[in-house]
């Protein structure tokens, strides 16, 4: 049997009160028209058909998926008017799914139950307290669907009916194009209303279901970003549960966020007010303290993040202990067992095994040995107003405080810098470098010996 999926997303959305195709807005950091797309090509359809309008260009060029057909509904006369203008693309098709751009929630195994339906419409219905604005679902003594009302066509006592219809529907296509033809505007909005099919399938004869969602926010649509609010609240809500049901430890699921995909290992422990971003890798016992931001990361095992942290485009090696209040920059690379600390900034830098870089400190476009201890407010100056520098410091360095590098600048192995000195010209290896009045360096010059006590 062929499927196609076809994507109602010409609506304007005015309620939005925002210049951005409605489509457009985000949940979890993905548009509303991709999270229905993903979802949808999960049960592999052989057509995903989209029908834009408003800002259709816009809608086109953000969202890149592959082998999606675009079809423009260059006039808002209604959902039936909507699909009509798939019906050229329906040909050879056995079954239609009619879905939402505005409607991002709705379940793989709720769509794979539509798409196998062998009914001639399966129509996904939810019961609501307050059924309000929807359209009902009326049926006949014998509990046999008969009619979709929608709400301003309603009477007093189809009001009542909390079962509602929720627009998304699986239709026999050859049925379904036969239908679209026989629609008209005879309804208080004078448009061309899809569910009018019903009524047709009752009167032919032919066989109309209803599936109902397990969950409300599964046919829930956005119409303002009040309710845009409230559905990222549920989908971060059902991530975070279904990641602790893998064994992620989340302290309170209520405030996590994951806005892309996240792969964990074993005992990762997870504060308050994390937001994963882009694509995030966790190994084995990770620990991330509160407020802090991850973005598009690499986090291997027994790490330690303390709280208020930012990482973007990073690496942080085994062993390492990072924060509170640490930023790693795209390119920022801590090999292993490496401390940053507080107000530490580091960019696009490779930071070899053990090193340390715990105080006030930029470092940038730098490679950092092993063994390296670098004081409170030191700077690589990396940038002369035209053009980027690299800072090498080579293995078993001590960088004193308030001390500056101003790259192209190589520190070599075993030197130590005295504190608030600003190193213009290489540091010979073995020495004492400082230039509190000038650059002086001391030839083989022994670094004073921690004594036991």
């Amino acid at each position: 049997m062929k499927t196609a999926v076809v994507i109602l997303a010409a609506g304007q959305g005015t309620r939005m009160k925002s210049t951005h195709p409605k489509v457009l807005h985000k949940l979890a950091g993905k548009t509303l028209l991709e999270h229905v797309i993903d979802t949808s090509n999960q049960i592999k359809p052989d057509k995903t058909i989209v029908v834009y309008g408003h800002g259709g260009d816009r809608v086109k060029e953000t969202v890149t998926r592959d082998k999606l057909i675009w079809v423009e509904q260059k006039q808002q006369l209604g959902t039936g008017h909507a699909v009509k203008q798939t019906t050229e693309e329906l040909a050879g098709i056995d079954r239609v799914l009619i879905l939402y751009g505005d409607v991002p929630l709705t379940r793989q195994e709720t769509l794979v139950k539509l798409s196998q339906s062998e009914n001639d419409i399966d129509i996904l219905t939810v019961d609501l307290n307050n059924p309000f604005g929807y359209g009902r679902i009326v049926r006949d003594e014998r509990n046999n669907v008969s009619a979709i009302v929608e709400q301003k066509d309603a009477t007093e006592e189809q009001r009542k009916i909390t079962e509602i219809n929720s627009g998304i529907m699986s239709v026999n296509a050859s049925k379904l194009i036969n239908w679209l033809d026989r629609l008209s505007t005879s309804n208080s909005q004078n448009e061309y209303y899809l569910t009018d099919i019903v009524k047709f399938a009752v009167d032919d004869g032919d066989k109309v279901n209803t599936t109902k969602a397990d969950n409300d926010y599964e046919v829930s649509g956005v119409n303002d970003k009040a309710q845009l609010a409230e559905l990222e609240r549920i989908y971060q809500q059902n991530q975070a549960f279904d990641f602790m049901r893998q064994g992620m430890q989340i302290l309170d699921p209520r405030r996590f966020d994951c806005r892309g995909s996240l792969i964990f290992g074993t005992d990762c422990l997870v504060d308050i007010n994390v937001i994963f971003e882009g694509r995030v890798t966790l190994g084995n016992h990770v620990t991330i303290g509160a407020n802090t931001v991850i973005r598009n990361c690499i986090i291997e095992d027994n790490v330690s993040i303390l709280e208020n942290c930012v990482f973007e485009d990073a690496v942080i090696g085994k062993g390492s202990k990072v924060g509170p209040f640490s930023r790693l920059r795209p390119g920022a690379h801590l090999i292993e067992n490496n401390h940053v600390g507080n107000f530490v900034e580091i960019k696009n830098s490779r930071v070899e095994s053990g090193s340390k870089v715990n105080h006030l400190t930029y470092v940038g476009d730098s490679e950092i040995g092993k063994k390296v201890n670098i004081g409170a407010g030191t700077i690589t100056c990396n940038y002369d107003g035209a053009n980027k520098h690299k800072t090498i410091i080579k293995d078993n360095v001590f960088i004193g405080s308030n001390s500056a590098l101003v790259a192209p600048v190589t520190i070599e192995d075993n030197v130590t810098i005295g504190a608030g000195s600003v190193i213009s010209k290489d540091a010979p290896a073995n020495s004492l470098t400082l230039t509190r009045s000038k650059q002086i360096s001391v030839d083989n010059w022994k670094r004073p010996v921690k004594k036991k006590s």
